[in-house]
C-alpha cells in the first residue's frame, strides 16, 4: 500500500474557528475515530477495538509558523529527486523551496516536495528531528502544508504526523531526505505513546 496518497481524513483544512487549540483537539479527535473505525485504518483490524488513540504533544504555538513564504531551493540542489521509501523503493518527485525558520533561536530549513503521482496543490514535507527514536516515530514525521490565499503556507508542527507504516508494515512510506533532517528537537504533533 502507499501512505502519502491522501491523509483528507485527518488533515482536512477547512475555515480555522477563531479557537486555534479547539481546532487541533478536534482534528485529533477525528483522526482517532478514523484509525478506531474506518475500514482504511493503517491499524491492524485485530487492534482497533482496543485502539485507545494517539499520543501527542502539548499544542505549541511556538512551533507553529503562520504565513511563510516557499523560497528558492539551496544553490546547487536539483528539482527532480528521488524519495526512499520504507519498503526500499523509490518515489520520483520534485522539490519546490524551501522554508525557513527558527526554532530556539537556531535557524531551521525544511525542503517542500511534490511527489509524482499525487494531486492538488498541497505541498509534501517529510522530516526528521532530535525527537526521532525515543519520542517520535523513528523515521520521521510529515506535514502537509496547503497554500493560503496570498501563496504562503502555515507551517505548523501541531499536525505533524506519522506516517502509516509507524503502524503497519504493509504500506511504503517515503523517509526524509537527509536535507530534512532537523538538528533541532521538534516537540509538537504526533508522538509514539
Amino acid at each position: 500500500m502507499n501512505d502519502h496518497a491522501h491523509h483528507d481524513h485527518a488533515h482536512a483544512h477547512t475555515h480555522e474557528p477563531l479557537d486555534y487549540s479547539g481546532w487541533i483537539r478536534a482534528q485529533r479527535a477525528g483522526k482517532d475515530d478514523y484509525f478506531r473505525e474506518s475500514p482504511a485504518s493503517p491499524v491492524p483490524q485485530a487492534k482497533r477495538s482496543s485502539f485507545g488513540g494517539l499520543a501527542y504533544y502539548p499544542i505549541e504555538p511556538a512551533l507553529r509558523f503562520e504565513g511563510i513564504a516557499l523560497g528558492p531551493l539551496p544553490d546547487g540542489a536539483e528539482v527532480t529527486t528521488q524519495v526512499q521509501t520504507s519498503d526500499g523503493a523509490v518515489r520520483e518527485g520534485q522539490r519546490v523551496g524551501t522554508f525557513a525558520f527558527l526554532v530556539d533561536g537556531a535557524e531551521q530549513q525544511l525542503i517542500a516536495l511534490r511527489l509524482t503521482g499525487t494531486h492538488g496543490d498541497a505541498l509534501f514535507v517529510p522530516f526528521k528531528d532530535a525527537t526521532n527514536g525515543p519520542d517520535t516515530y523513528g523515521a520521521g514525521r510529515y506535514l502537509d502544508l496547503e497554500p493560503l490565499g496570498d501563496g504562503t503556507y502555515d507551517l505548523d508542527f501541531n499536525v505533524a504526523y506519522a506516517p502509516f507504516c509507524a503502524y503497519s508494515p504493509s504500506y511504503s512510506c517515503p523517509l526524509p531526505p537527509r536535507e530534512n533532517w532537523l538538528t533541532a528537537r521538534i516537540t509538537a504533533g504526533e508522538r509514539n505513546a
